[in-house]
């Protein structure tokens, strides 16, 4: 019985420091990552290079890919990405993925035009109702696209 008390004690203190050890948003920012858009497959890439400190860091900042773990990663059966033409000008990034062939991969991404409005991309469910609206209106072209393939179903 002592044994496997010791054992759940050591269960948990390890559960407890693995989650006290990831970073803050704060402390990844000021390491340079945004935690809310940093994709572990991403710090996969420092490896290559063998730049293991940065490597480290990288992985207490960022999200689980879908390949990493399937629950993690939430996939919505459709995206719209709303923005005004006359803001782009403002956001020349979303201008460039608008403008691109890069829509055309995702069949269930919907652009809209919407007066005034600055870019956010909207996710639905499977029965149409919004489930997220996100800001995107320091995305840059590749982050887009990232999420998109991350994040959107395909059919």
């Amino acid at each position: 019985m002592a044994h496997i008390l010791a054992f759940l004690q050591l269960s948990l203190l390890l559960t407890v420091t693995n989650v006290l050890s990831e970073f803050s948003a704060e402390d990844c920012k000021s390491l340079g990552y945004n935690k809310a858009t940093l994709l572990c497959s991403t710090c996969e890439k420092f490896k290559k290079f063998e730049l293991n400190d940065i490597h480290e860091k990288c992985q207490e900042c960022c999200l689980k890919d879908e390949g990493d773990d399937n629950s993690s990663s939430k996939r919505y059966p459709k995206a719209v990405l709303e923005v005004c033409t006359c803001k782009f000008g403002a956001y020349p990034q979303i201008q460039a993925f608008i403008k691109s062939d890069r829509p055309n991969k995702y069949k269930n991404l919907q652009i809209r035009y919407v007066r005034g409005l600055d870019p956010i991309i909207k996710l639905y469910d499977a029965e149409n109702k919004l489930e997220d609206v996100l800001d995107i209106h320091k995305w840059d072209t590749d982050s887009v696209d990232e999420f998109l393939a991350t994040h959107l179903q395909m059919d």
